[in-house]
């Protein structure tokens, strides 16, 4: 079992647009052609943060056009807000807020021998890495810049680095990068 940040990035290093924009991913390739499918295959609950959830929400008729459904997780997300949200009809859905920590229990729980995928957005993914709780960073690197916009991990993060297990090119629009994060012990101690 393994918690994860998955997620796409521009080469200047956004996740998104300043106003959550995700249009300019889209066009840059098939997410069959990406490990998504085997990824979340191994995925057995979620957390985001409100940012992203409400992209999801905003965008359920363009999810379920493509997926089915305006909610595409059967896994039981947490929701990271300190904000009262809408909820999506159908979604397993716990809406939290605070220390990462009790959150991350619950869900290593609920995912039983399955991984935890931290969708993001990239303060989310630094709150579990700063209370190291993160395993590893699977990045799509895509081939545009932005310019400005969300960022992909708003920390700073020299030592101890991350370790690079694998490089893999994805169609022309991509480079998937695959990096096993310092271990929860040499994390705390650093």
């Amino acid at each position: 079992m393994k918690t994860q940040y998955y997620t796409a990035t521009s080469l200047d290093g956004f996740i998104a647009t300043e106003d959550d924009s995700l249009d300019w991913l889209f066009p840059l390739g098939d997410i069959n052609d990406t490990s998504y499918p085997d990824f979340i295959a191994q995925v057995g609950a979620l957390a985001m943060g409100s940012a992203t959830y409400l992209w999801m929400v905003r965008h359920a008729e363009k999810v379920a056009e493509q997926t089915g459904a305006a909610w595409p997780y059967a896994q039981p997300t947490w929701v990271f807000s300190s904000r009262t949200l809408p909820a999506i009809p159908g979604a397993d859905l716990r809406f939290v807020q605070g220390d990462a920590r009790p959150v991350h229990a619950e869900m290593v729980r609920a995912a039983g021998s399955k991984n935890v995928w931290v969708v993001g957005g990239g303060d989310i993914a630094g709150q579990f890495f700063d209370a190291a709780l993160l395993d590893e960073a699977i990045i799509q690197v895509a081939s545009v810049t932005l310019g400005k916009g969300k960022q992909l991990f708003p920390r700073r993060v020299t030592s101890p680095p991350w370790k690079l297990i694998s490089a893999r090119q994805v169609g022309t629009g991509f480079a998937e990068l695959h990096y096993e994060l310092p271990t929860r012990a040499a994390a705390s101690a650093a």
